[in-house]
C-alpha cells in the first residue's frame, strides 16, 4: 500500500440543461456523464490516473450502483476496503458556469466496524471527514507512525477539530470557515494552533491562501482559463487533493508551494471537462495546463 484513502462512495449523474423542470414539465438536457463521486473517493482515482495507485477505504453496497463502482475501480486497479451499506449513495450534479447545484442521497448509516488494515509501506493517508471513526483512527496511527496525514475539509463535521490535531496538511474550503464563523486567516491560524504543518483555504476562482512549513500565510492565485472553456467544476477540488497528494509522493516539485501549483493546474484541466472521470488528468494534462495558462 503506498497511500490510503478515506471516503463517502457517490455514484454521479452530472448533466448539462438549461433550466431545471419542475411541477408537470418536462425538457431534455444536452449531454451527460456517470461516474464515481465523493471527495476522498475522486481524489483516489485522480492519484491513480497520475501514476500512484492508493487503496481506498469507502462505503459500498451490494446493489447495482455499488456493482458499478467496482468496476470503475477495477479499471483503475484501485484496491477496494468496503465498509458495507444498506443502499449506494446518489449525486444529480448541474454545472452551470463556475456554479454547480448538486441533489445528494447518501446512505453512510455503516453496518459493519471499519476493516483493521496493514500500513505497511504506506507513505500518505487522505481522508475527508466521511467514516470519522474510520478517519480519526487512521489518522492517529500514520501520525505516530510518521505517515503524512492530509484533511479535505469540505465542511466542519462531527469530530473534525479532533480530527485536525492528527492531520500534516489540511486544504479546507470557504464555506468551512463560514461554519466557524470565521475568516480564511483565522481559520489558518487555528490550523496553525492544532498542528498543522501545512494548510489552506481554497476560494475558487480567488485562488487559494496557504501556508508551509515557515508558517507565513501567502495568497496563491488560480489559473486564468477563460469562462467560455469552463464547462464543469464540480469535482475540481477532489482533483486537486488527490494530485496534491500525488505531487507529494512522486516528488513533482521541491515543495508544498510546487506541490499545490502542481494541483491548480490539475484543477484547471478538469474544470473544462463534463463528469468526475472523464475529467481526471496525467502527468501531461497537468502540465499542458500548466503552460496554457497563466496566474489570475
Amino acid at each position: 500500500m503506498q497511500a490510503l484513502f478515506i471516503g463517502q462512495t457517490y455514484i454521479d449523474v452530472t448533466f448539462v440543461a438549461d433550466r431545471m423542470p419542475t411541477g408537470d414539465e418536462k425538457d431534455v438536457a444536452r449531454d451527460y456523464a456517470i461516474s464515481f463521486g465523493g471527495n476522498a473517493v475522486t481524489a483516489a482515482f485522480c492519484c491513480a490516473k497520475l501514476g500512484i495507485v492508493p487503496d481506498l477505504l469507502a462505503s459500498l453496497a451490494d446493489d447495482w450502483l455499488g456493482r458499478m463502482f467496482l468496476d470503475m475501480a477495477a479499471k483503475y486497479q484501485v484496491p477496494i476496503h468496503a465498509r458495507k451499506v444498506k443502499r449506494s449513495s446518489l449525486s444529480f450534479v448541474m454545472p452551470k458556469g463556475n456554479k454547480r447545484a448538486i441533489l445528494r442521497m447518501r446512505d453512510d448509516d455503516h453496518l459493519h466496524p471499519f476493516p483493521p488494515l496493514n500500513m505497511g509501506g504506506c507513505r500518505a493517508l487522505h481522508v475527508d471527514g466521511h467514516q470519522a471513526d474510520a478517519a480519526l483512527a487512521y489518522a492517529r496511527q500514520c501520525r505516530e507512525a510518521g505517515i503524512l496525514t492530509s484533511l479535505d475539509g469540505g465542511a466542519v463535521r462531527d469530530n473534525t477539530l479532533d480530527l485536525l490535531g492528527f492531520i500534516d496538511v489540511a486544504v479546507l474550503s470557504e464555506r468551512f470557515c463560514e461554519q466557524l464563523g470565521q475568516s480564511c486567516d483565522a481559520t489558518l491560524a487555528l490550523l496553525k494552533e492544532k498542528g498543522c504543518k501545512v494548510g489552506g483555504v481554497t476560494m475558487g476562482e480567488r485562488g487559494m491562501r496557504w501556508y508551509g512549513e515557515d508558517g507565513v500565510i501567502r495568497t496563491m492565485p488560480s489559473l486564468s482559463v477563460p469562462a467560455s472553456r469552463v464547462i464543469d467544476t464540480s469535482g475540481a477540488g477532489d482533483v486537486f487533493h488527490g494530485a496534491y497528494v500525488y505531487a507529494h509522493l512522486a516528488g513533482e516539485g521541491a515543495n508544498w508551494e510546487e506541490h499545490f501549483q502542481f494541483a491548480r493546474a490539475a484543477s484547471a484541466h478538469a474544470i473544462q471537462i463534463l463528469g468526475n472521470e472523464a475529467k481526471l488528468p496525467s502527468v501531461a494534462d497537468v502540465k499542458a495546463a500548466a503552460r496554457a495558462f497563466a496566474p489570475a
